[in-house]
């Protein structure tokens, strides 16, 4: 029940903080459920962790679509590459089988210095600052097609082998080669995440071992109540954060969560090989 109660309140805050940068949380979902709920890491734990990511950009996407803060050519053009390598993902988790547990945090730990690399770095510049007043312009700017979804297509491959929406991929990819200020490339990031993930949750469940579907049938009370309280965390979150919490402050705490599940995901490793 303690658990049970703490993952509740871990749900409803990475939702609430992290809707209004544009990630769906997974990179914080799942190691949440696998050392807070005591999951493993499998067919279950990632049909969990990417439906809080689906709620979690449907509930913060639309409230940036309400602000007009989706650009829908880029999102057309990233999801030609995205939904095929979610697809791929998928293959590549199956393939992998019984050793994806080591294979998983390694990936993951890459990820999360990849990730405190680049969050730091737009810290230190203060680029968020910069790219929303870049992104007043009157004319709209050329999307770079080619690079724009090989980019969103390892966010893809990315969202099923890690179980999350991969918006830490998407929104510099859209900043960069969709030309995107700050605000539009995380609302059409979210945007991605609302049709990526979904592929990525139905194709894992075709595939699902029947001892997953066991484990998600015995907690299915519970389950039922995770994406409602992501939804009104994300909701929430998108609507308070755009307009009272500064996307610097957020990313801060980001970069503070992500610091503890590396440290975590490498001792795991380390624990392997001792």
């Amino acid at each position: 029940m303690y658990d049970q109660i703490l993952l509740a309140l871990g749900v409803f805050f990475i939702a609430f903080m992290f809707a209004p940068v544009g990630m769906g949380g997974g990179l914080l979902f799942v190691p949440l459920l696998h050392y807070v709920g005591g999951w493993e890491i499998d067919g279950a734990l990632f049909a969990v962790s990417l439906t809080l990511t689906c709620v979690v950009s449907y509930g913060s996407g639309l409230a940036h679509r309400k602000e007009g803060h989706v650009n829908d050519e880029a999102v057309k053009s990233g999801l030609v590459g995205a939904v095929p390598a979610a697809l791929l993902g998928v293959a590549i988790v199956i393939q992998l089988g019984d050793d994806f547990d080591l294979i998983f945090k390694s990936l993951s730990a890459l990820m999360l210095v990849w990730s405190l690399r680049k969050t730091a770095k737009k810290l230190g510049k203060k680029a968020l600052a910069a790219a929303k007043s870049v992104g007043e312009a009157s004319e709209p700017l050329p999307l770079h097609h080619l690079p724009l979804r090989i980019g969103t297509g390892i966010g893809g491959m990315l969202s099923s082998i890690l179980a999350i929406g991969a918006g830490v991929i998407y929104v510099p990819v859209l900043q960069q080669y969709a030309q995107l200020p700050t605000r539009k490339a995380i609302g059409s990031s979210l945007h991605l995440m609302m049709v990526v993930v979904p592929v990525a949750i139905l194709t894992h469940l075709v595939f699902i071992e029947a001892s997953d579907w066991q484990t998600l049938r015995s907690n299915a009370v519970f389950l039922l109540s995770l994406p409602l309280l992501t939804y009104f965390g994300a909701k929430l979150g998108a609507q308070f954060g755009m307009r009272y919490i500064s996307s610097e402050n957020i990313l801060r705490v980001f970069m503070l969560l992500v610091g503890v599940v590396l440290v975590k995901y490498l001792m795991d490793i380390g624990s392997i090989f001792a």
